[in-house]
């Protein structure tokens, strides 16, 4: 009788003390369901905020900016790119053309008046008096040779106009890459771990090598 009484005294408590368990997890539920912000909801909510913030940075750093301020003139672009190091480069790199093509220009025009003049002196027998314009070191230079230089020149003149067109847009390039890149994290986060389980290539159970690369924008 007193066993008995026992087990009834211990089943009330056991019941007792389930109840207040599943009391105590109702109210946590519910607690959760309140309209309120969670550590889950909280996580979310600065995730879209970060999201927003990149997404309107983005949107105010155009690379279509970039590319017409470029255009318009070099190492512009890279100026609102904040590459402002570059720009040296940009400049150096056009320089180079760009003074080719004034050395060329110059003695294009020069062996181009000299080779009209002693052409017109020797068929039409003119321009005598302009002969003392042309330069010294081209005066005792066959007509042969000045056309060949002429013509030399002016090939050279294209090819460095050529070139310098060519470097102009590479610097339009440039900054047009530099902008689309500027909030793009190309850092992965490399993160390497070892786990037990099924491996399904070898059939058998054992640990796992496993190695994952995480993107910091990676939703």
């Amino acid at each position: 009788m007193k066993m008995r009484e026992i087990l009834n005294s211990h089943n009330k408590k056991k019941s007792l003390l389930f109840f207040l368990l599943l009391l105590h997890c109702a109210l946590s539920f519910a607690q959760g369901k309140e309209p309120g912000i969670t550590s889950k909801d909280s996580v979310t909510t600065i995730k879209k905020i970060s999201s927003k913030k990149d997404s309107t940075a983005i949107k105010l750093h155009s690379p279509k900016t970039a590319a017409i301020r470029s255009a318009i003139l070099p190492g512009l672009g890279q100026i609102y790119n904040k590459k402002y190091w570059k720009v040296p480069i940009v400049y150096g790199l056009l320089g180079i053309p760009a003074g080719i093509f004034v050395y060329n220009y110059n003695y294009y025009r020069d062996t181009r008046f000299a080779y009209r003049v002693k052409y017109n002196m020797r068929v039409n027998g003119t321009d005598s008096a302009l002969y003392v314009k042309i330069k010294d070191n081209l005066k005792p230079l066959s007509e042969e040779s000045l056309r060949f230089y002429r013509n030399q020149f002016r090939r050279d003149i294209d090819y460095s106009a050529l070139i310098f067109i060519l470097f102009w847009g590479l610097n339009v390039i440039d900054a047009t890459v530099d902008a689309h890149l500027k909030y793009f994290d190309v850092s992965p986060d490399l993160s390497l771990q070892i786990k037990p389980g099924y491996s399904e290539m070898a059939n058998t159970n054992g640990l796992s090598l496993v190695l994952s690369f995480k993107n910091n924008h990676t939703k």
